[in-house]
């Protein structure tokens, strides 16, 4: 058997995996709450939306590539190598002298962040059961809700008392612990083969996503959806995809094999993690905005009504070992999509006068529905699947859930600049006047219209209101489209063999 820990280090193994985990958990909360110090030190103003783009850029990119890698040579020296490159990428991170630097390495750190969930998530099936494995999902999802918290706190502690510099510095003893615990009670046999690597494969891949993620963050933002750059984005990284996965059908060992999307189950799944991506950013983005923007509650208040939802995951996901054991992975899949349907309804109800604890309880059903849904899917993934395949079925799954979130960041960024548009292209003469040019939902929820009469403020909080309502109907709509996808898994599933897979 490949793959094999010993039972007496199993628990301090999960604890240096949740060290690895909280690296990339607090990775976006800690370094959000710093980036106007940041922009205000390194300046680059116009720059700052790309410190956070290229690392899910590279991340995205490279996920699946860690995935095989992982099959081919092992878990942990794939694990550990993309810990040192994530740790040299925040060592230079706070090193940085310009915001172009600052992005570069924060590129860096992506490349090394895409080995570190899929990797760890796929250990958490090789160590555990079945019956086990969502009690362990629960465990590395709970870093995440503590991240969520802990890391904004930690965030403003540096900005405030020490130095920016020090949310990147923070990784490095949390990752030199994880390392060394992984390198001392990590002990993996892996019979070792000659191997073929799928270099070209790897190389289009990068690219091509490269290409299809730029395309979908820049587009309406930097530049128009119908443009030469977008014609060149999009449709340069459309021929890329196909010359990709024409390569790999002729590979002997691809990167990203072709059957990973061509059984049922598995598209079904992915597809179900690619909604949950849509999902998940679409709240992390927008309610924090809607909160402080149209109901006026402070950066804090909002921060813990998105926490809700963290804890909620975690809560789920160790609960939904018990449910899918008794009624099924479909059934499990298709509750935690139906809760997220009912809190999606609950948020295309919120408006001007909504309380912020009942957005606080819908982020936390949302939560539960996401870890039912999410915990699910994984453990039935790698459970029917060799131990050889776990590894890029996992990682192919991690993939699509960051798409994902690219996706929804592009498409509701587009939904509420829309309607933002519309309502400050002829607003009443009244209001007209003391309108600025350029307004975004990000500017509104700070604050960006300064002297505000009380009709103006009236009619801002309803454009903003209006445009983060879209939104929330996204929400249901994807909530919906995950139930659907999730509906399509087969009732029983039967394990692959080594013939099914390639």
């Amino acid at each position: 058997m490949k793959g094999v820990v010993e039972t007496r280090s199993r628990m301090l193994v999960v604890v240096s995996l949740m060290l690895a985990m909280a690296l990339t958990a607090m990775d976006s909360t800690i370094v959000a709450t710093a980036i106007p110090t940041i922009v205000k030190d390194l300046g680059g103003f116009a720059l700052f939306p790309w410190v956070f783009s290229i690392y899910l850029l590279t991340q995205a990119a490279v996920t699946p590539i860690y995935g095989k890698l992982a099959d081919l040579y092992g878990r942990k020296p794939v694990l550990i190598v993309g810990s040192i490159i994530f740790l040299i990428g925040s060592a230079l991170s706070g090193l940085s002298w310009n915001m172009v630097a600052l992005i570069a390495f924060r590129g860096l750190q992506g490349i090394g962040a895409g080995s570190i969930q899929p990797i760890v998530t796929t250990l958490a099936g090789d160590l555990f059961s079945i019956e086990e494995r969502a009690k362990m999902q629960g465990y590395l999802s709970s870093v995440w809700g503590l991240s969520a918290i802990v890391g904004p706190a930690l965030g403003g502690l540096f900005v405030q008392f020490a130095s920016w510099r020090w949310i990147f510095y923070i990784n490095i003893p949390i990752g030199a612990a994880a390392l060394i615990a992984l390198s001392i009670f990590l002990n993996e046999h892996v019979q070792h083969h000659r191997h073929r690597i799928d270099y070209g494969g790897s190389a289009l891949l990068v690219v091509s996503m490269g290409l299809l993620i730029t395309g979908l963050l820049e587009g309406g933002v930097d530049w128009s959806w119908v443009s030469f750059q977008s014609l060149v984005t999009f449709g340069g990284g459309a021929l890329l995809v196909l010359a990709f996965f024409a390569l790999e059908n002729r590979a002997k060992e691809p990167v990203l094999p072709t059957w990973v999307f061509a059984r049922r189950v598995l598209l079904a799944a992915n597809l179900g993690s690619l909604g949950i991506g849509v999902l998940t950013i679409g709240l992390s983005s927008y309610l924090p905005t809607y909160l402080q923007g149209v109901l006026h509650q402070t950066p804090l208040a909002a921060g813990f009504a998105l926490a809700a939802m963290s804890i909620g995951w975690p809560l789920a996901s160790a609960f939904s070992g018990k449910l899918y054991l008794q009624v099924g992975f479909r059934n499990t899949a298709l509750l935690g999509a139906l809760v997220t349907m009912a809190s999606g309804v609950g948020f295309a109800t919120l408006g001007l006068h909504s309380h912020i604890i009942v957005a606080a309880l819908l982020s936390f059903v949302t939560g539960v529905g996401l870890g039912l849904g999410s915990t699910s899917l994984v453990v039935l993934i790698q459970s029917i699947v060799p131990w050889n395949r776990r590894g890029v079925v996992t990682g192919a799954n991690m993939f699509t859930r960051q798409l994902g979130s690219t996706l929804g960041v592009a498409v509701y960024g587009t939904l509420v600049n829309a309607a933002l548009a519309v309502a400050f292209r002829r607003p009443p003469a009244q209001v007209a006047s003391r309108l600025p040019h350029n307004l975004s939902a990000a500017s509104l929820a700070l604050g960006g219209v300064p002297n505000m009469t009380a009709s103006v403020l009236r009619y801002v909080e309803h454009a903003l209101n209006g445009g983060i309502h879209r939104v929330f109907l996204g929400v249901l709509v994807v909530a919906t489209f995950t139930f659907v996808v999730e509906w399509l898994l087969p009732k029983a599933v039967e394990p692959f063999n080594q013939e099914d897979t390639g």
